[in-house]
């Protein structure tokens, strides 16, 4: 018996992301690129993105990990791509091709938009066109990027940025969040909340990479203090002091607060403030519950002393923040900076 034929792949017919591939590939920056939108999603309809990979260098082609790979095709596909990506970079201190930089200004000049994760930063700068602007890279890169293109403006402490058609975002994981921004602005938040889930990821996160940078902490620091720091997030309605942190693990305020240092990298008022949100942001986008009701689940007493807090985090008001983000959502609020 034949089998029946398989259902034909509508064609789509949205925007067409275009990826950068040289030899030195940076394999998990570029497969961030390809698992958001390059992968099949029906439930997105015929509009969803279009996906190519541009080689910016004759073959062969290899990538970290020992992978060799093929294209399809060349810088002439950033002739008709709208949004161009440029996954990492061969290295900090490898020049950027003549070629490659000509084709990036000429796309932007047509309206292409333009995204780099962590070192890709450096091929985007040399273009000229975050000359002025504010442009995220790796936090260990920050340094040498604001020296090698000193009219750039560098900031090492968010996970992305983004200055008219031009997206830079942070070391490597960051590139998903800014990728997700991308698609939030497309296609809105449900729809970014959608691939999050599928990557099981948060479809934005809180605060910026300051807080992944290297710090000693010592083996065990966190261990007495996990259950502590659970028993918080649990009861956020409380009004937590000092006292009573250090009381429920066991310490001595003085040693509690050198331990939550060591472990969290932060104060405990600032680290209750940072969770506090966190969860307002995620009530704002689930439910449809009152500001004055969340403020009392999060322990923010009034929905002055909530809108004055999160305004301070995020630089909207809860009502805008819900009405942007709101929706199927998952995960917690990203904090970002867009200028």
């Amino acid at each position: 018996m034949t089998p029946p034929p398989a259902p034909s792949t509508p064609e789509l017919t949205g925007p067409l992301v275009v990826a950068l591939a040289y030899d030195g590939l940076c394999t998990f920056e570029y497969a961030i690129a390809a698992e958001i939108f390059g992968l099949s999603r029906p439930e997105m309809g015929t509009g969803w993105y279009r996906f190519a990979t541009a080689a910016v260098e004759p073959g062969p082609l290899r990538a970290h990990g020992g992978l060799r790979f093929e294209v399809d095709g060349g810088l002439e596909l950033l002739d008709v791509a709208d949004l161009i990506i440029v996954p990492g970079w061969k290295g900090i201190a490898i020049p950027v091709p003549q070629a490659l930089a000509a084709a990036l200004q000429a796309a932007h000049a047509r309206g292409a938009r333009l995204a780099s994760i962590c070192s890709g930063a450096f091929v985007l700068a040399a273009t000229g066109l975050v000359d002025g602007q504010r442009a995220a890279t790796h936090w260990r890169y920050a340094e040498a990027l604001a020296r090698a293109y000193p009219e750039v403006t560098v900031d090492a402490s968010v996970l992305y940025a983004e200055t008219g058609r031009v997206f830079t975002s942070a070391g490597s994981a960051a590139g998903i969040d800014l990728m997700l921004h991308i698609v939030r602005g497309d296609f809105g938040p449900d729809a970014a909340n959608a691939v999050a889930r599928r990557l099981v990821v948060p479809a934005h996160r809180s605060g910026g990479q300051a807080q992944f940078v290297d710090r000693p902490v010592p083996r065990h620091a966190g261990s007495r203090l996990a259950p502590v720091l659970d028993m918080i997030r649990d009861d956020l309605a409380r009004r937590w002091s000092i006292a009573d942190m250090a009381r429920a693990a066991a310490m001595s305020e003085r040693s509690f607060l050198r331990r939550f240092a060591e472990a969290t990298g932060t104060a405990p008022g600032a680290w209750l403030a940072r969770v506090r949100i966190e969860e307002v942001r995620r009530l704002l986008e689930t439910s449809s519950a009152p500001v004055d009701e969340i403020a009392r689940i999060v322990g923010f007493g009034s929905a002055t002393n909530l809108r004055q807090h999160f305004r301070a985090a995020t630089g909207l008001a809860p009502r805008d923040y819900r009405e942007r983000f709101g929706g199927e959502a998952i995960g917690t609020g990203g904090l970002v900076e867009i200028s």
